[in-house]
């Protein structure tokens, strides 16, 4: 009978009498710890920790603090982006060897934005099981204080591309499409990125998350036009990592057809003329903000006056 009466000792105890009659094989773990607050982590996920052989962690550093928060000691073996092909098989021989294995990220669902979707895929190829254990995720979590109604789906894009052309393209393509959309952003480009989508989607709402579940976590709703200025406005609303949703965009339906600004429709018809349809589409709806599906149904009516062909059918 375990007599440890630390915290660490009872919340042991208490992962145990809620999950350990539960079977548990031997088999890769991917387990989500907290993305900030340390009481996310859930009773099954320290059992787990508690139970595993060995864990593949981003950071062996940060996960020995977790583990001294549970008064738990355990192999770690680093696995993150620049070594996980090659960390991956010192995993795939321990289970191999019949022990149990857990991949963590520093915080949240490994294999979303971080680690771990390569070791997933190679332990299933070599027939392990993988059971995923599941808990905090900054996406959902944003998601649900953002609100959006109207959002019939999301999108998750994760990470921006740092600079240059490509980061161009991709804040377009989010500009552009009709789901919600959540990004992640670092603090020394939330100003850029703010500015930017403020540019090309200006009047669609953007719910800001700053320091998702700590001390000082923020959410704000605003117009992407208006979101540059509540930056500015106090140097605390630049600090820590940010999670950005983009809210869905209505469905106009036929109706805006008419409704496109001259300028617009001058705009997509010139497009039109130097691009194939879809890349026309999504440079106009980068530029002008609007949403996407009427700026199709409008260059589809565009180019079958020009052509009087039948009308194309969108990939």
């Amino acid at each position: 009978m375990n007599t440890d009466s630390s915290l660490p000792g009872r919340l042991r105890e208490a992962a145990a009498a809620a999950c350990g009659q539960q079977d548990w094989p031997c088999a890769l773990y991917v387990v989500a710890t907290p993305i900030g607050n340390l009481a996310d982590l859930s009773l099954r996920a320290i059992h787990a920790l508690g139970l595993v052989d060995a864990i593949a962690c981003e950071d062996t550093r940060v996960t020995a603090t977790l583990l001294r928060h549970l008064g738990l000691h355990k192999p770690l073996i680093a696995l993150h982006a620049h070594n996980e092909a090659a960390a991956a098989q010192a995993v795939l021989a321990r289970l191999a060897a019949g022990e149990r294995v857990a991949c963590v990220s520093d915080a949240g669902t490994p294999a979303i934005s971080d680690p771990g979707a390569r070791l997933v895929a190679l332990a299933r190829e070599a027939g392990h099981r993988v059971l995923p254990l599941p808990g905090a995720s900054s996406v959902v979590t944003a998601l649900s204080a953002a609100g959006d109604a109207a959002a019939r789906g999301f999108r998750f894009a994760g990470f921006l591309p740092s600079k240059g052309a490509d980061r161009e393209q991709a804040l377009a393509r989010v500009a552009a499409d009709m789901d919600a959309v959540v990004l992640f952003e670092a603090p020394h480009r939330i100003a850029e990125a703010l500015q930017a989508l403020a540019r090309l989607c200006p009047s669609r709402p953007l719910t800001v998350g700053r320091e998702l579940t700590k001390q000082f976590e923020a959410f704000v709703t605003r117009p992407c036009a208006d979101m540059p200025g509540w930056l500015a406005e106090s140097r605390d609303n630049a600090r820590g990592e940010f999670v950005l949703v983009l809210h869905g965009q209505a469905d106009e339906g036929p109706t805006a057809l008419a409704a496109l600004p001259p300028a617009v429709e001058r705009a997509l018809a010139d497009l039109l003329q130097a691009l194939p349809l879809k890349q026309a589409v999504d440079l106009a709806a980068a530029l002008s903000g609007r949403p996407r599906k009427p700026l199709y149904a409008r260059a589809l009516a565009l180019r079958r006056d020009a052509a009087g062909d039948e009308p194309p059918v969108e990939g």
